[in-house]
């Protein structure tokens, strides 16, 4: 298949949005995906049904190089998403957070150096390469923590903040990013990264230790508690999975100007949320109070980040990100449509009149 746009991870939540948007303008999309992850096969599914002809998936492991050299053959471009994805789990097994995240990265810039040195590639990262955060001093209000700096405050962390790994997934992440960057440097190939804040939106396969957002809605709907770890007024940008679609879509087509660059990505300040304002928030939307549980704070749980995403919007043409209430109100509806049968009927009745 030569051609063909390939995206790694692409039965998961961003990638399938990505793939949505690429054959919906009309490539040839490849995804790479283990399936290891319950429900993400119905993203494959999806796509294929909305997309015939388009959209190929060869189910393989991101460490696996002979497979990873014949989905590069012929790719006119790479967004990597495959990952282990949480820090949870990063705990639990940190050998194979490492091989997947760092390994695996290693195996694709390898395959693309040797056999698609000239397509380009972006590197899904995370905010979690700046560590916990914990030199900010912060202000707790009763819903939302908010940083004494007034410049912090205004505009958030930009690329300039000191990389910092913590926990397995931190390290194995950060350390991939720079691996991504350094092939740009060292080798020249066209490589981008972005250091993405907290995307939610439709698809989203949320749990406890990944997709928060999708997660506490989903709880919502189900009539059942919301744990939260920490206080709740733990702060961060969200932004929706169209707007970081159109980033990675936009560093694709520019990556000419935007090689060898870091991007925060995320809703920026007009989108920063605590965990207990997008709670309230779900709950006037469904009519009705949600119920919340609280557990001890999570290792390495940024009390505070948020996004500086003007170096993005400048270099990639953005425009302004969605809106978090309403974006939320429209994932709420997207959930309870999608999934009407555990749900509460009257719930997805009163989202989708």
């Amino acid at each position: 298949m030569s051609g063909h746009l390939l995206i790694t991870g692409g039965a998961g939540f961003i990638g399938c949005n990505l793939a949505d948007r690429l054959a919906g303008e009309g490539h040839r999309v490849l995804l790479l995906d283990s399936l290891v992850r319950p429900g993400v096969e119905r993203n494959v599914a999806w796509l294929q049904e909305r997309h015939p002809g388009l959209v190929r998936a060869r189910i393989a492991d991101i460490r696996d190089p002979r497979a990873l050299i014949e989905a590069v053959r012929g790719a006119e471009g790479v967004f990597h998403f495959a990952a282990q994805v949480a820090v949870t789990s990063s705990l639990d097994d940190p050998q194979a957070d490492l091989q997947v995240n760092l390994l695996g990265t290693a195996n694709l810039l390898e395959a693309m150096r040797l056999h698609a040195p000239d397509a380009p590639l972006l590197f899904a990262s995370t905010n979690k390469v700046y560590g916990g955060m914990g030199g900010i001093r912060l202000r707790a209000g009763r819903e939302c923590y908010t940083p004494e700096d007034a410049a912090i405050a205004e505009a958030g962390f930009d690329e300039t903040t000191p990389l910092e790994f913590h926990t397995p997934y931190g390290c194995s992440k950060g350390a991939a990013d720079q691996y991504v960057l350094d092939y740009a440097r060292s080798f020249g190939l066209r490589t981008a990264v972005m250091r993405m804040s907290c995307i939610y939106g439709p698809r989203q396969l949320g749990t406890e230790d990944q997709g928060w957002v999708a997660h506490f809605l989903m709880r919502a709907l189900g009539r059942r508690p919301i744990t939260i770890y920490g206080d709740g007024r733990q702060v961060r940008d969200v932004l929706h999975v169209a707007d970081a679609v159109a980033a990675y879509v936009s560093a694709w087509r520019n990556i000419a100007s935007v090689a060898g660059r870091a991007f925060n990505l995320g809703g920026g300040p007009e989108n920063a949320v605590s965990l207990l304002q997008l709670v309230r928030h779900a709950g006037r939307v469904l009519g009705r109070p949600l119920e919340l549980r609280f557990s001890p704070w999570r290792l390495n749980d940024q009390r505070y980040y948020v996004s500086d995403p003007r170096a993005a919007r400048t270099a990639l043409d953005l425009p302004p990100p969605r809106g978090w209430r309403a974006g939320v109100a429209d994932l709420l509806t997207d959930l309870a449509l999608r999934d009407r049968a555990p749900y509460d009927h009257a719930d997805a009745t009163a989202l989708s009149a």
